[in-house]
């Protein structure tokens, strides 16, 4: 392998343990009340916005990429801080699903789902460490998510990265609604 792709994956495997760190970060302090608010109009509450993050890495990484059982079907079934598991994708329909209805019911166990989100991150590492750079232009099939043909690389940067990056914002923003510090710094 080069060493410009070397340092490409080598990037992807910083940024990724920046947001690791950042999202965990900002959910340090968030107790269950606060994860379980429901906030004025369409926003979901903290405690499913991180669910959906640590998930949506989860089924990215172990099922769409390594085209097996992600974590929360398989070794961490029924352990993941969740009353309930978010909808999926319905291939008959495509887009990305709502959540809204979802979000508003699920209980999370907020320890339960640091471990399961520990394992996650874990997990998203190993497989990044286990790339070539001729695997990032891999095609991804993203037909069932309303976007057509892809690449991994693309995923990796939108659907794991910018995804979390995104939505540890809108915790830290509905912290501060709630009167508490938003992010660790």
């Amino acid at each position: 392998m080069a060493a410009r792709e070397r340092n490409v994956i080598s990037l992807l495997r910083e940024q990724l343990k920046s947001v690791h760190e950042l999202l965990e970060g900002t959910m340090a302090d968030v107790t269950p009340e606060v994860a379980h608010w429901s906030p004025p109009g369409l926003a979901m509450p903290i405690g499913a916005i991180y669910a959906h993050v640590v998930v949506s890495e989860d089924g990215v990484v172990n099922g769409m990429f390594r085209e097996g059982a992600p974590l929360f079907a398989s070794a961490w079934a029924g352990k993941t801080g969740l009353s309930e598991l978010p909808p999926d994708v319905d291939p008959e329909r495509p887009g990305l699903p709502d959540w809204s209805a979802w979000s508003r019911k699920v209980k999370v166990d907020l320890p339960a789902l640091r471990d399961y989100a520990r394992a996650v991150y874990a997990a998203s590492d190993e497989f990044l460490a286990s790339l070539r750079g001729k695997d990032l232009d891999r095609p991804v099939d993203l037909t069932a998510f309303g976007l057509g043909p892809s690449t991994m690389i693309f995923v990796i940067n939108n659907a794991i990265l910018g995804n979390a990056f995104t939505h540890c914002g809108e915790i830290a923003c509905l912290k501060g609604v709630q009167g508490k510090r938003g992010y660790p710094f």
